[in-house]
């Protein structure tokens, strides 16, 4: 979702808020140009030291080009930190420990290259100050909330006892030296050998449940499935919760590579039936889930749920479109907006081999929309990691019409970050005989939804649709 300063740019900054790479669980999250210089001047005498009376949760409302959106830093005891942009999906952006100096606080946010200086009020209830990144300088002012809030209701959240058994595992990635993947393993009561599914995620470095906003969603497919006598086997994306590895330098390519070795470990396990092995990849996961097959690791079946049947590029663009259309945007705006973007998505494409050259080629089009020279170089500088350049590029067409299994492709009618009209028809054509579902009312998480945008996720109790549940594990049993 994209944030305006004013409306002729809204399209370069939506062209990077998209699937981030950096955000847990919302794909969709603040636009590369919310934050920027700071304002508030403290005396460089005047040494930092750690803020240790901050500790609470802290909103305060962004006003950008005529919408209002909640900016929130939750601050533990032990001071670590996070920042969240609810009305945008995203949650638990890492902050670092936040500080103090001369009076005012300081909240520095690596994944987003910005931070809030804001001093305290008398009281200490509020933080009057700045929000600033990529050469942008907003007003924003914290309140501190009250200490009881309510608990986020997951009702379909599985609890124990289960009716099965759940071993917690780890394995090696032997093609990535380093990577030790840890995660859970449910199998149903007996001794097997059983099919079995490993689950995928999607973009962002993701835990074995794929938590977002208190949902669970992995856990509730793993639940589903192995009720019905179908292992399971869920892990955390390397470099996270319990794995090990470098996340950020990893394409998809890469974790493509991960799955192969879950494959491996689960395969070799003797209450697993190795030929009734399959995948089920979410979003990113879904584009992820045919590479496996494709390098000849000898899956039974694939689901791909919201994957991606286009490229990259084409796929952020549309996003793009659709995202600005719930939003309620003029549609002389949007067609502006989109149009940049593609501009955008093909500089990356046609240099996507040189991360400087992506740089160069995108700041040349930041250029011609008018952006100045910091702006566009805070932009431009984050299309050139690996996984931005792989999967802007990367078409997914070769894999899925080569892919020699059943394939289920289950999209939602309202997901705005990998449109079902655009995908689902693509992924038709390109696998005739695959199976191809589109749930009208479901958003990406597969949750039941209003508007599709991801501001929803969050209020939303249902985690995934009851159909949507029934329809994956119905045609996978039948495997």
């Amino acid at each position: 979702m994209s944030i305006k300063t004013h409306e002729v740019v809204e399209g370069v900054r939506s062209a990077l808020s998209w699937h981030s790479h950096v955000v847990q669980g919302a794909t969709m999250i603040i636009a590369a140009s919310i934050l920027g210089t700071v304002a508030v001047a403290v005396s460089p005498a005047q040494a930092t030291t750690p803020a240790g009376d901050l500790a609470g949760t802290w909103e305060g409302p962004l006003a950008v080009g005529g919408q209002s959106i909640r900016i929130v830093f939750r601050i533990r005891p032990d001071g670590t930190a996070v920042m969240d942009s609810p009305d945008q999906g995203a949650r638990d952006i890492p902050v670092e420990t936040p500080t103090v100096e001369g009076g005012v606080v300081r909240l520095t946010v690596p994944a987003l290259g910005g931070r809030f200086e804001g001093r305290r009020s008398d009281d200490g209830a509020v933080l009057t100050g700045v929000l600033s990144q990529g050469g942008v300088t907003l007003p924003l002012v914290l309140t501190r909330m009250s200490a009881t809030v309510a608990e986020l209701v997951r009702p379909q959240n599985p609890l124990p006892p289960y009716p099965y058994r759940a071993e917690e595992v780890a394995f090696d990635n032997a093609n990535a030296p380093g990577v030790r993947l840890a995660g859970t393993l449910t199998l149903p009561q007996g001794n097997g050998p059983f099919p079995a599914a490993i689950l995928i995620s999607g973009s962002g470095p993701q835990d074995r449940d794929e938590t977002v906003f208190g949902h669970k969603p992995f856990a509730v497919w793993a639940d589903a499935l192995t009720r019905r006598g179908i292992a399971v086997l869920r892990y955390d994306d390397r470099g996270t919760a319990g794995s090990t590895g470098e996340f950020a330098a990893a394409t998809s390519a890469d974790f493509a590579t991960d799955a192969d070795a879950a494959f491996a470990y689960l395969a070799a396990r003797p209450e697993i039936d190795g030929r009734r092995i399959g995948l089920i990849g979410h979003s990113e996961g879904g584009t992820i889930a045919p590479l496996v097959a494709q390098e000849g690791v000898p899956v039974a079946w694939v689901v791909m749920l919201a994957g991606p049947a286009v490229s990259g590029g084409a796929l952020l663009t549309e996003q793009s479109r659709v995202t600005q259309v719930a939003m309620g945007i003029a549609p002389a705006v949007v067609d502006s907006n989109v149009a940049i973007q593609a501009r955008i998505m093909s500089a990356v494409e046609e240099n996507a081999s040189s991360a400087d050259a992506t740089i160069a080629a995108v700041d040349a089009v930041l250029a011609d929309a008018g952006l100045s020279v910091a702006q566009r170089q805070e932009q431009a500088r984050q299309t050139g990691s690996a996984w931005t350049r792989w999967f802007i590029a990367h078409d997914p067409g070769p894999a899925l019409a080569g892919l020699d299994v059943p394939l289920l492709a289950l999209y939602g009618g309202k997901d705005v970050q990998v449109p079902a009209d655009q995908n689902a028809p693509v992924l038709s054509r390109l696998k005739p005989d695959a199976e191809v579902v589109v749930l009208p009312d479901l958003n990406h998480l597969m949750q039941p939804a209003v508007t599709g945008l991801p501001n929803e996720y969050e209020a939303i109790e249902t985690t995934i649709a009851p159909q949507a549940l029934s329809t994956v594990v119905d045609w996978v049993v039948a495997r």
